[in-house]
Parts: C-alpha cells; structure tokens; sequence
C-alpha cells in the first residue's frame, strides 16, 4: 500500500519535526508525505508553545512557575510524539492537535 510505504519512509524524519525548530525539516523537506506533514505541523505547534512558555517565564515568580510546568508539559508530549512517529502512528496532541490541522503550507 502506498500509505505503508510512505509511513516507513518517513518516520524518522517525522519524529525529529518535535525536537524544536527541528519541526521545519518534515515541513520543508518532505512536502509529499502526509505522514512528515502531519506530525512535523504538530511539532511546528509544539514549538510555538514552547516560544511563548519562553516569554511568559521572562515574568518573575508565576511566569516562572507557569514556564516550568508548562515546560514540563509540553516535553511529555515531544516524547511521546516521537515515539508515536517512529510507531508509524497518526497521534494528535491533546489539545493541541486542532491548531496544527489549520496549518496550510
């Protein structure tokens, strides 16, 4: 099956779309794979998490508190994102997944 073949051929490129800005090379480098795309897009949402946990925690004390557990949070599911990508499964992110299907790239 073609989408077989696709997922085997993407999945370590999909998983390194959760490590940071990491999230571009699915998205730019394989723009043919739907597998790449969907997870580099989550990742590309993950990322952007991240930037704004990075501000928040330039505030003292409760930023600092919110950037800590968010920071903890939001590398829980980059884990387990790119363990899902290297399954070779389809995960959507709790919460989050809805903002990365409105990605059109």
């Amino acid at each position: 099956m073609p989408e077989d073949k696709d997922i085997e051929e993407s999945k370590l490129i999909a998983a390194v779309g959760y490590i940071g800005i990491l999230c571009l090379i699915p998205l730019l480098g394989k723009k043919e794979s739907k597998f790449a795309q969907f997870h580099g897009k989550q990742g590309l949402v993950l990322f952007i998490c991240w930037v704004v946990i990075w501000v928040v925690g330039i505030i003292p004390y409760l930023g600092w508190f919110i950037a800590f557990f968010g920071s903890v949070v939001l590398l829980v599911l980059s884990i387990m994102g790119t363990v899902q990508a290297l399954s070779g499964k389809y995960w959507e992110l709790p919460y989050l997944a809805k903002y990365a299907e409105k990605i059109k790239l």
